[in-house]
């Protein structure tokens, strides 16, 4: 009985490190992550990101976006990010724009991001990509676009 007792318990200890680990490893990317490592590094993103095929309305939209800045928070673990940051990536080298600045951010399961940029941008759903000129925000997606990404960050600009 005393020797089964102890089998249990060496399965039952192996079954939890094990689970640990996989936690440990499952862990989302927090902080500033760059374009290709997230596509190469993510192959939801990356899946998306090749799939997606913009109107040549919505590219041309990005254009007014020029001289502006992007900061997008994002959650490698969420499925809207999952869909429409490839799709934001993917707008951008299509049409060229230059912007001032891209910057992408990695949040927690909590939203939280390691430099407090969810506290500044009062991060509440993620993706949440904001549109910026120097530091006035112009607007935000939150999660997905009204219209479409390209054609909604235009209209900020227009506003």
């Amino acid at each position: 009985m005393k020797t089964l007792f102890l089998a249990l318990l060496m399965i039952v200890s192996i079954g939890c490190n094990s689970t640990e680990q996989s936690l440990a490893k499952s862990e989302p990317f927090t902080g500033v992550i760059s374009e290709s490592q997230l596509i190469e590094e993510y192959p939801e993103f990356r899946a998306v990101y090749e799939q997606y095929q913009p109107s040549s309305a919505e590219v041309a939209a990005v254009q007014s976006l020029s001289g502006k800045s992007l900061v997008v928070l994002l959650g490698t673990w969420c499925h809207d990010s999952e869909r429409e940051v490839p799709r934001l990536l993917k707008l951008l080298d299509l049409s060229g724009v230059e912007l001032q600045s891209l910057s992408l951010h990695g949040v927690n399961y909590n939203k939280q991001e390691p430099n407090d940029l969810h506290r500044k941008y009062d991060l509440r759903y993620t993706p949440t990509i904001i549109l910026l000129q120097g530091e006035n925000e112009l607007g935000r997606i939150i999660e997905k676009p009204v219209t479409s990404l390209g054609e909604d960050l235009a209209r900020f600009v227009t506003e």
